[in-house]
């Protein structure tokens, strides 16, 4: 497999067991593992509630707002209002953090790496990149259509993901609004 391409709503939706809000995992690596054991996590969330987030010690974590009018994250050490659609907010797992909603639901795209497996680089790009050659890594459309050279359009909500493969990729926009979202993981051996 030199990629996986994905749907978003094609992907199964999980209820949080607070009922605030749902999870659409994208990613999970290494696939066998849990919520205890992955390296690196990708998923996309609704949050419908205000209520908290939950600690992930040992592990860094992005966020970024796709869809609504937003959230206030607080805890130890972090106050962030989060209103700007596809600005990444990095932040330490080690804190729980209190959300509150900033009107109706919002959607965001979720990246967790654990620190001790390697490091999450994630980027937003409006224009033409090329992406230079990584071994993991996800590409994700948020916003109008983008061009990949070898793997053909992405339309928004579509993404493709590549594990172990090294890739290199042309990203080109396919329409004036368009946003992609580009995840790298580099694991801590290499």
């Amino acid at each position: 497999m030199a990629y996986e391409r994905f749907k978003l709503d094609e992907l199964p939706v999980s209820p949080w067991k607070n009922g605030g809000g749902s999870t659409r995992e994208i990613l999970c690596w290494p696939p066998s593992a849990d919520m205890h054991g992955f390296d690196w996590r990708v998923s996309v969330a609704s949050i419908a509630a205000p209520g908290p987030f939950s600690a992930f010690p040992g592990v860094d974590r992005t966020i970024v707002l796709l869809d609504g009018d937003g959230v206030w994250l607080e805890g130890e050490g972090v106050r962030q209002r989060l209103d700007t659609l596809h600005d990444p907010f990095a932040f330490s797992g080690d804190v729980a953090l209190r959300c509150e909603l900033l009107g109706g639901p919002s959607t965001d795209f979720n990246v967790m790496a654990r620190r001790e497996g390697g490091k999450a680089t994630v980027s937003v790009f409006s224009q033409a990149h090329a992406l230079p050659r990584c071994a993991y890594g996800l590409l994700f459309s948020v916003q109008g259509h983008y061009h990949l050279r070898g793997a053909g359009l992405l339309k928004t909500w579509d993404g493709l993901w590549w594990a172990e493969q090294p890739q290199s990729w042309e990203l080109t926009p396919a329409s004036r609004d368009a946003r992609l979202i580009a995840v790298r993981w580099d694991p801590a051996d290499s």
